[in-house]
């Protein structure tokens, strides 16, 4: 199981490292009471974006990320002696204690990834569902650069990784030097994604403020639940069915925990709209390079937040910034921003290159479609709906999930543009209007056709709601009418309050099912399977093993404990990472669940073998096939190991390559 010593001493090496490093670029490029807060999403972002062409250019191993780490580490400490930092001595800086209550929020969603131990047993919480991508951690520490496929490959080949994977690979970075699982390393780099995202948020309301109590609120409001939790007042279970069963669209407690590459990719795209702004009023060279990296950060963390939501913000910013400017700096700034748009392009062209070409081996000619967000439940006719939704996202389902900011937030942002007293920081507000804009209206009317989620709608709402988090905390300090902000806002902790009540508890405490006791076993399994199979083997075993570990089945043992790919993984993780055709993946899937039920025929067995390069073979008591095991007369496999009502581990013979 994941030690949570080694996960606390991933997030302590991280927050030092990349804080260290964001300071030293930060406090050149920013305004000083923002050097801190902005640092550790600053220091993440230009590191990884750096480091990962470098690694997979000299190697990726404890070594040469142990030289490439001194070297920054170096080159910071240079910077911080030789340089002064931008002199704003007036300015309020954001208050050390509340950096601790940022940290204690934030191990709320590194909990939800921890194992929690009770007794003989060993039970999840929901959200490791998404952290099934474990497995892509595991995968690049194991085998290195660029990123093998460990979830699928034709013909037991190593397989391209396609997917936005940079907050991973920098998971990777952490286990590798430090001897750390991956698991470990998710639950580390977990909890730095939620404290660095909530320190950029503090630093900006304080800025943005002139006042140091905007950061507690910013806390506070982060931990905001939403409204679905109000129907068991009036005995429902959620306000179905007049709205729509929950999906993932949510605000900042809930997403920092399931989908922590999206949370950090918006935190990226926040910064780089205030670095934008930045250079708008103080060009630079070094801000221009910090602005490239950044935006390349968060594009390769989410291609929906820093890819699809930036460049629709960026382009609705633009107008904005045009007219904030003298007209003889237009046209250097629209220069510079071609030049770092042409830079942004070339970094993340193979990036680019692959996702078209899993689309197309997917035969999806449309990835990203015109679909209203679905809000109203079936108390209204599909007919009716499909107009009443388009109003019913503003006016019912934002108020719901975001109760504590969405109108407060909304009402100091109007508020600040119209007042005097905002001086040059009205071009931050006003750009950052347009970010939150921006993601409201992706959220609104596209939709991503990858998968059974619509993952685009439920992620471009992540900068916006970082964005109305900091109005609210700005506005009830500083807005003409901040005491109907505050009581707004207010009114919405409240009612929002058994959500985010049941969100923290669920997120230590996890699920408590039956199949706990025997995941508290699993290390020993997946010890005994790396036994006999070779760092580079594909490994099988049945896709729903465990299954009521988490809210929908998924491979889960295998990706936190397994250490070694899969030749399938299991149709959840096929879904996002096979370069499949729907109808070819759900017929893979059918087969291997048909194989370790035990209804497989020797054909099958023999495919596996040669058509899926299936390795090494795991049968367990909870399967069909111990008892009907279709491995055993197999001419394909020979058995490796056994334990008496455990497992029973299978190799592939040579007459099966």
């Amino acid at each position: 199981m994941a030690s949570l010593v080694n996960a606390a001493l991933c997030a302590v090496v991280a927050t030092a490292f990349w804080s260290l490093l964001g300071y030293a670029v930060a406090r050149r490029v920013l305004p000083r009471a923002l050097t801190v807060g902005a640092a550790p999403v600053l220091g993440w972002a230009m590191h990884s974006a750096v480091a990962l062409p470098v690694f997979t250019l000299i190697g990726f191993s404890p070594a040469s990320v142990l030289f490439v780490s001194a070297l920054c580490v170096g080159a910071a400490g240079v910077s911080l002696a030789i340089g002064a930092p931008n002199a704003e001595p007036d300015t309020p800086m954001v208050p050390a204690w509340t950096y601790a209550a940022a940290a204690l929020l934030a191990l709320a969603p590194a909990a939800a990834i921890a194992p929690k131990f009770a007794g003989d047993a060993v039970y999840l919480a929901g959200p490791i569902f998404d952290h099934s991508k474990i497995a892509i951690i595991d995968a690049m520490a194991r085998q290195g650069l660029p990123p093998i496929n460990p979830v699928f490959a034709a013909a037991g080949g190593p397989g391209a990784l396609v997917y936005y994977y940079l907050w991973h690979f920098s998971a990777a970075e952490l286990a590798l030097p430090l001897h750390a699982t991956g698991w470990e390393a998710d639950i580390g780099l977990t909890w730095f994604t939620a404290f660095a995202s909530l320190t950029l948020m503090m630093a900006l309301a304080v800025w943005l403020g002139k006042d140091q109590r905007a950061a507690i609120l910013v806390v506070v409001l982060a931990a905001a639940g939403s409204l679905r939790s109000v129907g068991h007042m009036f005995g429902a279970d959620d306000l179905a069915p007049f709205v729509a069963d929950s999906t993932g669209f949510a605000g900042w407690l809930l997403q920092s925990a399931w989908v922590p590459q999206h949370l950090m990719a918006a935190s990226c795209v926040v910064t780089a709209m205030l670095l934008v702004v930045r250079y708008a009023q103080a060009p630079g060279v070094a801000l221009l390079l910090t602005l490239v990296l950044t935006v390349v950060a968060g594009f390769q963390s989410s291609t929906y937040v820093g890819g699809v939501t930036f460049a629709i913000a960026a382009l609705a910013a633009a107008p904005i910034l045009f007219a904030g400017i003298d007209r003889s700096r237009r046209l250097r700034f629209a220069g510079a921003m071609a030049i770092a748009a042409v830079l942004v392009g070339c970094l993340i062209a193979p990036f680019v290159a692959e996702q078209l070409a899993m689309t197309a081996a997917r035969h999806d000619p449309t990835p990203i479609v015109v679909s209203p967000f679905a809000v109203l439940g079936e108390m209204f006719s599909p007919g009716l709906r499909r107009y009443l939704d388009l109003p019913a996202y503003w006016l019912i389902e934002l108020p719901i999930e975001f109760p504590a900011t969405y109108l407060a937030g909304t009402i100091a942002l109007w508020l600040a543009l119209r007042s005097k007293t905002f001086g040059h920081e009205k071009m931050v507000l006003a750009s950052f209007a347009c970010l939150a804009g921006a993601g409201l209206a992706v959220s609104w009317l596209l939709a991503s056709t990858l998968g059974d989620n619509n993952d685009l709608a439920l992620r471009a709402v992540l900068p916006a709601a970082m964005v109305l988090i900091v109005a609210t905390a700005v506005g009830i300090l500083r807005a003409p009418r901040r005491v109907l902000i505050g009581a707004v806002a207010l009114t919405g902790l409240v009612l929002g309050s058994p959500e985010t009540t049941y969100l923290i508890r669920s997120d230590f405490a996890g699920q408590d099912v039956p199949d706990g006791k025997i995941f508290a076993q699993a290390p020993e399994l997946w010890a005994a399977v790396r036994r006999v199979a070779p760092p580079a083997a594909r490994i099988a075993n049945n896709p729903l093993y465990l299954q009521d570990l988490t809210p929908w089945p998924v491979n889960i043992s295998w990706a936190l404990l397994a250490d070694r790919s899969s030749c399938f993984a299991g149709r959840e993780l096929a879904l996002a990472f096979a370069p499949l055709p729907a109808a070819r993946r759900e017929a893979i899937n059918e087969q291997f669940i048909r194989v370790f039920d035990g209804r497989g025929t020797a054909e099958d067995v023999s495919e596996m073998a040669t058509k899926y390069g299936c390795d090494v073979v795991v049968v367990v008591p909870q399967d069909g096939a111990w008892n009907n095991d279709p491995f055993a007369g197999s001419a394909d496999y020979r058995l490796a190991e056994s334990r008496d009502g455990r497992w029973r581990i299978y190799v592939k013979t040579p007459s099966g390559s």
